[in-house]
C-alpha cells in the first residue's frame, strides 16, 4: 500500500511545515510524477500496488458502520470541539465516500466546509474566534505519504500504530477503517496485534497514543523474528505490547529490540538499517555501531518474557535469519558524504525481492557500494519526495510477502 502525493501536501507552507513534520514544502506535481515512477518500477517487478486513498474511499462506500465510526473518532470533542462536533459530523456524513476520503487525508478548511459560522458564533467559542476561512476544521495529514508507519504487518496480522507526534495520530484511524471495513480485508482471517478488537468488533482506543510505535521501526526478518527499534518514536512499552500479542498466538518466537539514540536524523530503524538480501544488509555505521540488541522470547515459569541482551546487533540478526554472518554494505563515501546520504535516505531502500532494491538515485556512493556487492539497484528520482525524510521503505506498507 502506498499513498500518492495529494491535497495534504498542497497544504504545506513555510509557516506550517515544521508543525506538520516536514523540513520543506514540496512541489507537489513533481512529487506525484516521482511517486508514479516509483509505483511503475514496483509493478514492473510483479508487485501488486494499492493506493491508500482509493482503499479508504472504497471502505467508506462499502460500510455505513465504518463510515460513521471513522467520522466519530476523527471529528470528536477533542479534535473539533464540543460545540461544533455535531455540525462537523453532519457535514462529513453528507459527503460522498470519495470526497470524504480526500478530506480525511487532505484536511478540510472552514471555507470548504460550508459551516454557517454566523449561526455558530453565538454558541461556539471556536467559531467565534475564527477570523480566517483558510483555517482547518480537520488538519491535513501529509505524512500519510509514509504508509510504513501508521500500520505494519507481521506474521499473519497487523498492528495499527499509535504514533509519536499528534500531527500523525489520525492517520491510524484511516488505515483502521480500511482493514476493518474494506471488502478486500473484511472477509479475511487475520489478527490485530494492536489494538485489540472488542466483543463488538470495535477497536479499543481509550489508551491509544499514551505510548507510541511507528512501522518504520518494525522489520519482520523471517524465521519468526521481528526487529523493532527503540527510537525517537517507538517506546519499549509498545514493543512489549506487540511482543506479547505475537507470542500469545504463536505467530513469532523472538522480538529483537534495537536500542537507538533519539535523533530526528534517524527517527526510525529503517532510516539507518534495512535488509537487501537473505544475508545482506545496508546500514549507517555512525549510528548502528553503537546500538544495543535485546531479545525478547516467550517467558517460562509464569514470566511474561525471557529477556537476553545480545553480544552485538549484527550477530543477533545473523543468528535470527540463520546465516553464519551478514554481508554489510555501509553508507557510501567519506564521513561527510555518509552523513549526507543517510539524511537523503541512502539506507532507506525497499527490497522488491531478495537482492533487488529501489533507491533514490541521488545516493550515488551508497548505490555504487551496493552494486559492487552484487545487489541490483533500481534508481528512482526523489528530489521532492525526499523532502519528507523518507525513502522507498518508508513509502511502502507491505500487506503480504512471499516467504524466504
Amino acid at each position: 500500500m502506498v499513498h500518492r502525493p495529494d491535497l495534504s501536501l498542497k497544504r504545506l507552507t513555510p509557516s506550517n511545515h515544521d508543525e506538520l513534520l516536514f523540513d520543506d514544502v514540496l512541489w507537489v506535481d513533481r512529487a506525484q510524477y516521482e511517486h508514479d515512477q516509483f509505483v511503475a518500477r514496483m509493478r514492473e517487478r510483479g508487485v501488486e500496488v494499492f493506493l491508500l486513498q482509493n482503499l479508504l474511499g472504497e471502505a467508506l462506500a462499502a460500510s455505513d458502520e465504518g463510515r460513521q465510526r471513522l467520522i466519530e473518532v476523527t471529528a470528536s470533542e477533542f479534535t473539533v470541539g464540543a460545540s461544533m462536533v455535531e455540525d462537523v459530523r453532519s457535514l462529513l456524513s453528507e459527503m460522498p465516500a470519495e470526497k470524504l476520503a480526500t478530506h480525511l487525508i487532505g484536511g478540510l478548511t472552514v471555507a470548504e466546509s460550508g459551516l454557517d459560522l454566523t449561526r455558530l458564533r453565538s454558541t461556539s467559542v471556536i467559531a467565534a474566534a475564527v477570523d480566517d476561512p483558510g483555517l482547518f476544521v480537520l488538519p491535513p495529514l501529509p505524512n500519510t505519504l509514509f504508509t510504513r508507519d501508521s500500520s505494519c504487518w507481521m506474521y499473519g496480522g497487523v498492528s495499527i500504530n499509535p504514533m509519536f507526534w499528534p500531527a500523525r495520530r489520525l492517520e491510524a484511524y484511516n488505515v483502521a477503517a480500511i482493514y476493518r471495513y474494506h471488502p478486500m480485508f473484511a472477509a479475511e482471517d487475520f489478527e490485530f496485534w494492536y489494538p485489540e478488537l472488542g466483543d463488538d468488533k470495535r477497536f479499543s482506543i481509550e489508551d491509544f497514543g499514551k505510548s507510541s510505535l511507528e512501522g518504520g521501526d518494525v522489520q519482520p526478518i523471517g524465521n519468526g523474528t521481528v526487529l523493532i527499534g527503540m527510537s525517537e518514536r517507538s517506546q519499549a512499552r509498545m514493543i512489549e505490547q506487540v511482543a506479547r500479542a505475537l507470542f500469545e498466538k504463536g505467530a513469532a518466537e523472538r522480538v529483537i529490540a534495537v536500542v537507538m539514540t533519539k535523533d530526528r536524523a534517524h527517527m526510525h530503524l529503517d532510516t539507518v538499517f534495512t535488509m537487501l538480501d537473505r544475508d545482506a544488509v545496508t546500514l549507517y555505521p555512525q549510528v548502528m555501531r553503537s546500538v544495543r540488541a535485546i531479545s525478547l522470547r516467550p517467558g517460562v515459569n509464569g514470566a511474561l518474557f525471557h529477556v537476553t541482551e545480545e553480544k552485538d546487533f549484527l550477530s543477533a540478526v545473523a543468528d535470527a535469519v540463520g546465516v553464519p554472518a551478514l554481508r554489510v554494505i555501509e553508507t557510501g563515501g567519506d564521513a561527510y558524504q555518509q552523513e549526507r546520504e543517510q539524511w537523503d535516505d541512502g539506507n532507506n531502500v525497499v527490497a522488491l525481492e531478495p537482492g533487488v532494491v529501489v533507491a533514490y538515485e541521488r545516493n550515488t556512493y551508497t548505490i555504487a557500494k551496493m552494486r559492487e556487492a552484487g545487489i541490483e539497484v533500481i534508481p528512482i528520482e526523489g528530489f521532492e519526495l525526499g523532502k519528507g525524510r523518507g525513502g522507498g521503505h518508508c513509502m511502502t506498507c507491505p500487506f503480504e510477502r512471499d516467504p524466504l
